[in-house]
C-alpha cells in the first residue's frame, strides 16, 4: 500500500495546511542556512527547492518517481535524482550542505541514511534538518509507540515515534545550538560531523 507521503496531491494538501499553521517559517529556516553545494535529500514533491537562494547549486533526491515529477513542475531547473537515502550516487564529499526536511522518520535505516549524508558532505558541510520526533512527554511517547504500526502504514513509512536527534548523535554529528529549536513533536537544528 502507498502512503500518502507517496501521493503528491494528498502530501501537498496536507502540507499546505501545516504550513497555514506555522510549518511554512520552519521550511523557510530550513533552507535559509544552505551554502554553495547544496543536496535536498528526500525533496519529496519540491516545497523546499523554490525557496533557495539562487547562490545555491540544488540536487534534489527522491525515491518516488511521482514525487519527483511533481517536484519537477515545481522547479523546472532544479536537478533531480531517484535515489534512496541508504544509496545517495553521489561521490564523497560532493556537498557543502545537505537539507533534510521531514524525512528521516521514513528512512528504514536512518543509521545507514545518516552515514550516507556524513559521506557526501564535503569538509566543514553542515546537516540542516527539520524533523517530527519522539514525544518529550512521557504519555505523548507512549501514544506515538501506540499508534505507529497503523501510522507507518498509512504514512508511507513515517514512524512518529523515532528520536531523530539523538540518532544524528549516534551517527557522528555534533548538533550546534544556534538556531536549534524544539516545539511541541517539531525539531529544527544544525549539525556538524564529528571529527576533521
Amino acid at each position: 500500500m502507498r502512503g500518502v507521503e507517496q501521493i503528491p496531491v494528498v502530501y501537498d494538501g496536507l502540507m499546505a495546511v501545516f504550513e497555514l499553521f506555522g510549518l511554512e517559517r520552519w521550511r523557510q529556516w530550513l533552507v535559509k542556512g544552505a551554502r554553495g553545494r547544496t543536496l535536498d535529500i528526500g525533496c519529496g514533491t519540491g516545497r523546499n527547492l523554490p525557496l533557495y537562494s539562487p547562490d545555491c547549486q540544488v540536487v534534489g533526491v527522491d525515491p518516488s518517481a511521482d514525487n519527483l515529477a511533481a517536484a519537477r513542475r515545481r522547479a523546472p531547473s532544479v536537478p533531480l535524482v531517484r535515489a534512496t537515502a541508504h544509496a545517495l550516487p553521489f561521490r564523497p564529499q560532493t556537498f557543502d550542505t545537505v537539507v533534510s526536511g521531514l524525512v528521516f522518520c521514513s528512512v528504514p535505516d536512518a543509521r545507514r541514511g545518516l552515514a550516507e549524508v556524513k559521506r557526501v558532505l564535503a569538509p566543514g558541510g553542515r546537516l540542516r534538518m527539520l524533523e517530527h520526533v519522539r514525544s518529550t512527554s512521557r504519555l505523548g511517547g507512549r501514544w506515538q509507540d501506540l499508534i505507529q504500526p497503523l501510522w507507518t502504514t498509512v504514512a508511507g513509512g513515517c514512524h512518529p515515534n523515532r528520536d531523530t536527534e539523538a540518532a544524528v548523535e549516534s551517527a557522528g554529528f555534533q548538533i550546534e545550538p544556534e538556531g536549534r529549536r524544539a516545539e511541541n513533536n517539531l525539531r529544527r537544528f544544525s549539525a556538524k560531523p564529528n571529527g576533521p
